[in-house]
């Protein structure tokens, strides 16, 4: 019988050069092929920017690797500094890496389901190792990636990047702007809190808006899969943040990507004569290669930009993202708004009709955005030469301001003095003073504003402080007047106190003194932090 030898190329190896040898050969000739062309003495040399050996192997990769066609072998040294790009194209690229590490860890351990979905995130929170420090990297890469990603829009804009060969990459771009947009709003309902549900809300009603009511309402049902968000709602939202629209933003990275190395990156407005686009003509001695001087800079972006948003969530305690109540459709927190970044869209839903404002008007922008380049064809990209372009930008920009202030509470929004003074004590979306304070700091008893609390102790002083602040707060403002009232605290159970806010002041419109009050209950397990 005939016996097959098997033939194993390392133990050969082995043989001939030693272990050490061999093993650091193989490890060479894996990242060699890895990298289409690079060996471990290559990618030294790029990390310490040596000057390139002849032949060049920093140039193979860009024609034989995968990654690396998603870059030129070469830039204009004029794009190299930080004016025109800003870099923000890239930062925008990564964001989209990060958003998708940290939420592929959190998606690990959620369910799309009102009935467990609040408790996952409690869990995130207090048991899984590192998951308060991952969901809130992943609610400020959302909030970055939304900045960057507008500002990159601004940036080309304003240095006419968008004009003639590319428009196509401006089109692109406006499909990613409004994708990372709906990405972060539809994360916003993942948590199912208070605020989950109720900015959501907020800006799900809009489709009800469509035109002929019977299509609103349709759509409507659509979109939250209820009349009211629910189970439906909330794994409509999950889907699209997890797999629809991640989807959608990767393939028009790509495209979006493809079309900048096919046209090359625009060189500042001055550095072009009229009509001329030079990017993709770039001289010998006008060049700075990908490897290593680019590659070294976006590296160095990156770990910067990582370890200031590390740096924010962790020691600087600059950021963290709430997790307010188990959401509640039947309790309407006060001062509900949209996301920051529709809030311009919210105030504009305060200037009247919300088919119009809500629907048409923000359709003519974004329609005005994605043709853009095709209606303003003027030849210049020169500041000098496009007045009223940037002009109108400017305005833009004040008017989107403007707006952005009217859609939140400040402006528009009427609520009593009373209601404003108890939301600050006991909110709804929030623990608020009087929860954080804790179940041993209010004692059982009646506390009288306005009155001797040098026997209090010194937490509960406080708290009758604040109520008596704000309260004042109001009365300067002609509201509140002849304000009395007190704060009661009392058992209501086992391990359990009603803490009740009761107020009385005079009221012009009754033309007489009013009540008001409200209660909350309080358990000694209980473990607010503001």
């Amino acid at each position: 019988m005939a016996l097959f030898k098997l033939h194993v190329p390392i133990l050969d190896d082995i043989k001939e050069k030693g272990v050490k040898k061999a093993t650091l050969d193989t490890i060479d000739d894996s990242v060699e092929r890895l990298t289409a062309g690079l060996r471990i003495a290559d990618i030294r040399g790029v990390l310490r920017g040596d000057p390139a050996p002849r032949p060049n192997p920093r140039i193979k990769p860009h024609a034989d690797g995968f990654w690396m066609h998603m870059r030129p072998t070469f830039f204009h040294n004029k794009v190299m500094t930080l004016y025109p790009t800003f870099r923000l194209g890239w930062l925008s690229v990564y964001f989209l890496v990060f958003e998708t590490i940290t939420g592929i860890f959190l998606m690990i351990f959620y369910t799309p389901s009102p009935l467990v979905a609040f408790e996952d995130m409690l869990n995130i929170l207090g048991n899984v190792p590192l998951g308060q420090f991952m969901r809130d990297l992943h609610r400020l890469g959302a909030e970055g990636m939304v900045l960057v990603v507008c500002l990159h829009m601004l940036r080309t804009f304003i240095t006419g990047s968008y004009k003639k060969p590319r428009q196509f990459t401006w089109f692109t771009g406006v499909v990613l702007l409004l994708v990372t947009l709906f990405l972060s709003f539809s994360g916003y309902l993942l948590p199912w809190d208070q605020l989950a549900l109720w900015a959501v809300t907020i800006g799900a009603s809009m489709v009800e808006a469509i035109p002929p009511p019977e299509v609103g309402a349709q759509v409507n049902l659509l979109v939250r899969g209820a009349p009211q968000f629910g189970a439906g709602g909330l794994l409509r939202f999950y889907l699209l943040h997890v797999l629809a629209l991640p989807a959608i933003c990767f393939i028009f990275t790509g495209v979006h990507y493809y079309k900048v190395i096919l046209h090359g990156h625009s060189l500042p407005p001055e550095a072009e004569e009229v009509g001329e686009d030079t990017a993709r003509r770039v001289p010998m001695d006008q060049r700075s290669y990908f490897l290593p001087d680019v590659f070294t800079r976006e590296m160095f972006l990156i770990v910067l930009t990582t370890f200031l948003l590390i740096f924010a969530v962790t020691v600087g305690d600059l950021f963290h993202a709430t997790l307010e109540p188990h959401a509640d459709p039947l309790v309407t927190p006060l001062h509900t708004t949209a996301p920051w970044y529709f809030l311009w869209l919210q105030g504009m839903l305060k200037l009247g009709d919300k088919v119009f404002w809500g629907l048409i008007a923000p359709g003519i922008i974004f329609n005005f955005l994605f043709v853009l380049p095709y209606i303003e064809v003027g030849p210049s990209r020169r500041y000098i030469d496009r007045r009223i372009g940037l002009s109108a930008c400017a305005l833009t920009m004040i008017v989107l301001a403007i707006l952005t202030f009217m859609g939140t509470p400040f402006y528009g929004v009427s609520s009593s003095a009373d209601q404003e003074v108890f939301a600050h004590l006991i909110p709804e979306t929030h623990p608020g003073p009087i929860r954080a304070a804790g179940y041993e700091v209010v004692d059982d008893g009646t506390y009288e504003l306005f009155g001797d609390h040098h026997e209090l102790s010194f937490e509960l002083r406080e708290l009758m402080h604040v109520y008596e602040h704000e309260i004042e707060k109001y009365q300067k403002r002609g509201e509140l007047l002849q304000a009395e009232g007190n704060m009661v605290v009392e058992p209501w159970g086992v391990d359990l106190k009603r803490i009740t806010l009761n107020m009385s002041f005079y009221d012009e419109i009754e033309d007489g003194l009013v009540s008001r009050n409200k209660s909350i209950y309080l358990h000694a397990n209980s473990n607010y932090e503001e």
